[in-house]
């Protein structure tokens, strides 16, 4: 649907005692909905939050709540109604039915400012993805106005009788077949990333993967410890598109950070699931950076959320820094946790950043030993392992065999030990 910059919106959110709390809606998960509204170009003019046992199977709300909602919708001229929790597809067609309004639900909002932020064709993609995966269920009733049932029997136009398929099955078979065809396309990006993952890996350099609730400050802290120039603004969902720029921790020591796609609560399981060709980096990266807003009122429950996806995600044994950025706009500074893994920062002034970069040089080469190797030339193999395995720094050739200058992880330890000049 073609929205206007400033299209008038009621929202509504349920908390029913029949749902998981991290479902349930709340005053401030209406105040970050406001704020995804305020991102895709909409302008909130009232908010309804109802309590229920459990949600009515048909409005969601009950019919009393619908009331109120197309009244409010009318007093303030919107033609919009937003919905905190995730909708089916009946409750979606039932409530436009009832309101009069255009109805979306929290995941397809967070759809369309996704769809309207990728740049790279890998984001387009994924997007495009998800909104084919969100759009699939939900096909039934968007051809209510169109009954082409063409196979026999059933009441039809004249003139669409006969042998054939409703036009809803010839949809679904369309957007199946898109779907497989974007899937394919994930796959060869995976395919990509995997070889470049595998040069990285042999070529020893180490990388950072930026994470964290959005707009937790990922892009300004990337563009302090690199000077990567990347637009950072204070708005949800601003990087969509993964970021990777060259850091350099020590004279001559250099990692690779990157920057990823923000989290959210209630992020649909669409999104999560296309996303997931970028954010399985997290699974392989040497070290996470949990980026935390650390002036957030609702600093906890952004920390649980970020922790429940890196999980999900598989990057749960991944060494992570806590970061609390936004240190200097908290309220309480001395009430930030602090520890050998967790510190206070400001990506804004610097503040901490130094600190940080000791934390990630000290998890980078725990374990790691540099030393030089003599090897006999029977043991030729062994060197093309350490160029695989390993960091070569210096190949030199002696009557008494192959010196090798490298740096090794603790795996490899017991089988280079003996040769240790």
């Amino acid at each position: 649907m073609e929205r206007n910059d400033t299209e008038r919106a009621v929202l509504v959110g349920l908390a029913a005692d029949s749902m998981e709390e991290r479902e349930r809606s709340t005053d401030s998960s209406l105040d970050e909905l406001e704020a995804l509204l305020k991102t895709a170009g909409g302008v909130c003019c009232g908010k309804v939050l109802q309590n229920k046992h459990t949600p009515d199977p048909r409005s969601f709300i009950g019919e009393g709540k619908v009331r109120e909602v197309r009244e409010l919708a009318e007093v303030n001229g919107c033609s919009l109604a937003v919905f905190d929790n995730e909708l089916s597809p009946s409750q979606l067609r039932a409530l436009e039915e009832d309101l009069g309004l255009h109805v979306m639900d929290r995941s397809q909002l967070i759809l369309d400012i996704f769809a309207t932020r990728a740049r790279t064709r890998e984001g387009r993609l994924q997007v495009e993805l998800a909104q084919y995966n969100y759009l699939l269920p939900r096909l039934t009733g968007m051809w209510t106005h169109l009954v082409r049932q063409t196979a026999s029997g059933g009441k039809s136009p004249i003139g669409t009788r006969g042998p054939g398929e409703t036009q809803l099955e010839t949809d679904r078979r369309h957007i199946r077949r898109k779907i497989q065809k974007l899937e394919e396309e994930l796959e060869s990006v995976r395919r990509v990333r995997g070889t470049q993952r595998r040069s990285r890996e042999k070529n020893g350099v180490p990388v950072i993967a930026l994470v964290g609730y959005t707009n937790a400050g990922k892009s300004t802290l990337l563009n302090c410890l690199t000077g990567a120039g990347i637009e950072a603004n204070d708005r949800l969902f601003d990087t969509l598109d993964t970021t990777t720029r060259r850091l350099t921790l020590a004279p001559g020591s250099e990692a690779l950070l990157s920057d990823t796609v923000g989290f959210i609560r209630k992020l649909p399981h669409h999104l999560v699931e296309a996303f997931k060709a970028t954010l399985e980096e997290l699974a392989f990266a040497d070290v996470l950076v949990h980026v935390i807003d650390a002036s957030s009122e609702e600093r906890q429950a952004q920390i649980d959320v970020v922790r429940r996806l890196i999980a999900e995600l598989g990057a749960s044994s991944t060494p992570c820094i806590e970061a609390y950025n936004k240190s200097d706009l908290c309220p309480d500074p001395a009430g930030i946790p602090r520890g050998e893994t967790v510190l206070p920062i400001s990506a804004k002034t610097g503040e901490g950043t130094d600190r940080l970069l000791a934390m990630i040089t000290d998890i980078l080469s725990r374990g790691k030993k540099r030393v030089t190797l003599l090897l006999p030339y029977s043991s030729g193999g062994l060197l093309d392992l350490l160029h695989r395995e390993a960091e070569v720094h210096g190949t030199g050739y002696t009557d008494a065999g192959i010196l090798v200058e490298v740096t090794v992880k603790p795996e490899l330890w017991g089988v280079v030990r003996e040769y240790v000049r």
